[in-house]
């Protein structure tokens, strides 16, 4: 494992290089989250099945997935601050163009286009922020940045989804195509410029797609992120259908889930900062029952919106993940940190498709939080079996 330093000039103002980096976050969690509380609207003007918007969520994860290991790839020698700036205009023309989609599956594809920088941009920023703090605040720093997404889910994703619900749902989806075009041009001010990495190489990114340590990890993130998005990508059909819950209190249950993800987020960093490799497993346990105890809870208002708290927390994995893949991807940085967001948006398109699966077979709605336990279940075995491998054949000295 390598220790992250600096490389590059140094921020005149740390602070707002951080507060640039973390709008775009901001942005990108606002385009991710607001259309499950759009879902409705969004199925009536297209004219499609509500579950069947699902369809778009997966398609939006689906882009991440296929952007990550692309990005990372073919941009590895892009200075990083350049790359945050072009990876932004894409998610900005992404987003645009979706708000003027007239049809359904144009509306899918344009989600899709959307997705591409999604990895890309969390990973890079990630690895910007972490070499800017010693190596036992690496979480943290990585926790900061991720504010940003989880605030959208507090503060972004409602507003855009009253805004949705007041003017249109394709308002949403330009306000975030705002977000991004300001977030650009933040960064080009406030985060400093790097030297590219005259080493890097497509062929060396790649390498960390065939270390048994770095694909571990991203199978924990792929299915055990899984069942959060399973909960999530319906709660506001869920309540509605099973807890009489109205309308206007969609965007507060959003804003509810983002509060779980914030404490989450900061409460899971701090854990791995600590001990990261007994994190994890205790992490997925949790999410196991907050996202089972979804089912039973979901029949009343009161208990539901609590569980969509409880389900947000489920957030804390994510830093812990990240962390690891630093210390196991070796060179290719740029593309384990970026893959740790294609592993949880492969989540979340895993996670919708399966819950759409479940209700449309005749489940109740809230069978999505079985869904999620299984899910989260799944998560913890392919972490025990990868810590059954490095047991019986150690590849290199594993850090807690």
């Amino acid at each position: 494992m390598t220790s992250p330093s600096p490389s590059g000039a140094t921020a005149r103002s740390p602070r707002l290089a951080e507060f640039a980096l973390a709008l775009g976050g901001f942005g990108i969690g606002t385009s991710e989250f607001v259309i499950m509380g759009l879902m409705p609207r969004v199925a009536a003007d297209l004219q499609v099945a509500t579950a069947d918007v699902g369809y778009a969520i997966s398609s939006y994860a689906l882009g991440v997935v296929v952007g990550a290991p692309l990005i990372a790839a073919l941009a590895a020698r892009v200075p990083r601050r350049l790359l945050l700036i072009l990876l932004m205009l894409v998610f900005a023309v992404g987003n645009i163009a979706s708000a003027l989609a007239t049809a359904f599956w144009p509306f899918v594809g344009l989600r899709f286009l959307a997705g591409l920088p999604h990895g890309a941009y969390f990973g890079v920023a990630a690895l910007v922020a972490a070499a800017a703090v010693p190596i036992d605040q690496r979480a943290r720093a990585i926790a900061r940045v991720m504010l940003g997404l989880t605030g959208a889910i507090v503060v972004g994703a409602p507003l855009a989804t009253w805004a949705g619900q007041w003017l249109g749902w394709p308002s949403a989806f330009i306000g975030v195509g705002g977000i991004a075009l300001t977030t650009a041009l933040l960064i080009r001010l406030w985060v400093p410029s790097q030297p590219r990495d005259a080493q890097a190489s497509p062929r060396r990114e790649l390498g960390a797609l065939v270390k048994r340590q770095v694909l571990v990890t991203l199978g924990i993130a792929s299915i055990g992120f899984g069942g959060m998005f399973a909960v999530f990508s319906y709660v506001v059909p869920t309540l509605a259908s099973q807890a009489g819950m109205r309308e206007s209190v969609g965007p507060w249950a959003l804003a509810i889930f983002g509060i779980g993800g914030i404490l989450g987020n900061l409460v899971g960093a701090r854990l791995a900062d600590r001990h990261l490799m007994k994190a994890i497993p205790r992490i997925l346990v949790w999410c196991l029952l907050v996202q089972g105890g979804f089912y039973f809870a979901a029949n009343h208002l009161v208990t539901g919106l609590l569980f969509v708290g409880l389900v947000g927390t489920s957030m804390a994995l994510g830093p812990a993940l990240q962390t690891r893949l630093m210390d196991v991807a070796g060179d290719a940085q740029t593309m384990a940190a970026s893959m740790n967001h294609a592993a949880f948006n492969c989540a979340n398109a895993l996670g919708a498709w399966l819950a759409a699966v479940t209700i449309k077979a005749g489940a109740v709605w809230s069978a999505s939080g079985l869904v999620g336990a299984g899910l989260a279940a799944g998560g913890l075995g392919v972490f025990l079996a990868g810590q059954y491998l490095e047991r019986r054949r150690p590849a290199r000295p594993l850090a807690s």
